[in-house]
């Protein structure tokens, strides 16, 4: 999985990069297929916002949240993808093939 993380109004420090690699692995363990991360954190006055844009297979998740703090924005912002990439994957799986083997016996 390739991570771009940049900055708009801000400087993205050493520790927010790997706070923000630490948190996105997380996508990993329900879609192995994850090939391209790209994160932006930006800061507007009192605004924190995090967005990332997700490329798995199948297509591109997008997601954004702002807070008071970059730390919270980013922890919003990976529970978004997280249900998002959960949802993108049960429409992947065919639910009806399995039902209709059931029907047959």
């Amino acid at each position: 999985m390739q991570l771009n993380v940049s900055g708009h109004h801000v400087e993205v420090t050493e520790a927010m990069r790997v706070y923000v690699e630490s948190k996105i692995e997380r996508l990993e363990r329900h879609f192995d297929i994850v090939s391209n991360v790209h994160c932006i954190l930006t800061v507007e006055k009192l605004r924190h916002k995090a967005e990332a844009k997700v490329n798995v297979n199948g297509g591109t998740i997008y997601a954004d949240n702002t807070e008071e703090d970059m730390y919270a924005a980013i922890d919003g912002l990976v529970d978004k993808l997280d249900r998002r990439v959960r949802k993108h994957k049960e429409k992947l799986v065919d639910h009806h093939a399995r039902d209709a083997h059931k029907r047959r016996f």
